[in-house]
């Protein structure tokens, strides 16, 4: 595999954008439905959320986005300290270190240039290879929320991960 650079999202990035959110692996594992058409996946990333930083790993030889993860902060005041994360690796590049690559960025960006004392995500808990990912990186599972998604026909939970800022 090619090197791997992680930066912003760009509006030339979409249509990869768009072919990682079709992905089945990427659409069990994380809240997104099948049957979207690309136009409307695009649309969703359009309009920039100005709150919302979006980070992309790029294939270097081709250009190609191959991951992304979002970071945003929580919507209250009193939680201003907390910033929330969603990811997702291509289903052709998972298991090569894509992931670790954006989650460093993304608690890098958050933490030492957006003041998060706090980084937190929801993982379905049958997801072991992203649990053990987001433990390397010091979260912890602090619940479990019972029949948090429905996904393939069944109810399926999901655990709470944090991550505190070490001082």
């Amino acid at each position: 595999m090619s090197e791997v650079i992680i930066r912003a999202l760009e509006m030339a990035d979409l249509d990869d954008l768009a072919e990682i959110y079709m992905m089945p692996k990427c659409q069990r594992e994380t809240l997104q439905l099948p049957y979207q058409s690309r136009d409307e996946i695009k649309r969703r990333f359009e309009t920039p959320n100005l709150d919302r930083r979006m980070l992309v790993a790029v294939l270097k030889d081709s250009g190609k986005v191959v991951g992304n993860i979002g970071l945003h902060p929580t919507k209250r005041e009193r939680r201003a300290h907390v910033g929330q994360i969603g990811m997702m690796v291509h289903d052709n590049y998972q298991g090569q270190g894509i992931g670790s690559k954006l989650l460093a960025a993304a608690i890098e960006l958050g933490e030492r240039w957006l003041n998060y004392r706090r980084i937190e995500l929801e993982v379905y808990t049958d997801n072991e290879p992203a649990i053990r990912l987001y433990q390397k990186f010091g979260f912890v599972i602090e619940g479990t929320m019972r029949q948090f998604a429905f996904r393939d026909g069944v109810y399926v939970d999901a655990y709470m991960m944090a991550r505190l800022r070490e001082e």
